[in-house]
């Protein structure tokens, strides 16, 4: 029962946690899983916390495409004074552009630094250096 517990636990705070690993890869979820997982819950923990940090990691990826589609993209870049920081909200004076083909996110130049970013919550999910 305690493991049920602590594994039910382990995956709640990793879903609950992908926007702090918004930069994740799949590989990299999975890894950071198994190893969160094992600490608090042993070899079974192990197993649910790699399947559980891949498949966060994964949902977090940015395809390349969307990537290359806004680098050559002209937009006049925002000066904030706000720290530009993944899993943060953008001000809502910067204003969001629509990235090609891809309805599901949105991205500005702020600060000269592309950022791509979620477009209901504005928070930054890449920051493209």
């Amino acid at each position: 029962m305690k493991n049920r517990l602590a594994v039910s636990l382990l995956a709640a705070s990793l879903f609950a946690s992908g926007a702090a690993y918004a930069q994740s890869t799949t590989a990299t979820g999975a890894a950071e899983g198994a190893r969160t997982g094992g600490a608090v819950a042993g070899p079974v923990g192990e197993v649910v916390g790699g399947t559980v940090g891949g498949a966060v990691g994964a949902g977090l990826e940015i395809p390349n495409a969307v990537i290359g589609s806004i680098q050559g993209e002209r937009a006049p870049s925002v000066t904030v004074r706000e720290r530009i920081v993944v899993g943060e909200p953008l001000p809502s004076t910067v204003e969001l552009r629509p990235v090609p083909n891809y309805t599901e996110y949105r991205y500005a130049v702020v600060n000269d630094r592309r950022v791509i970013v979620e477009p209901r919550t504005r928070k930054i999910i890449k920051i493209i250096e």
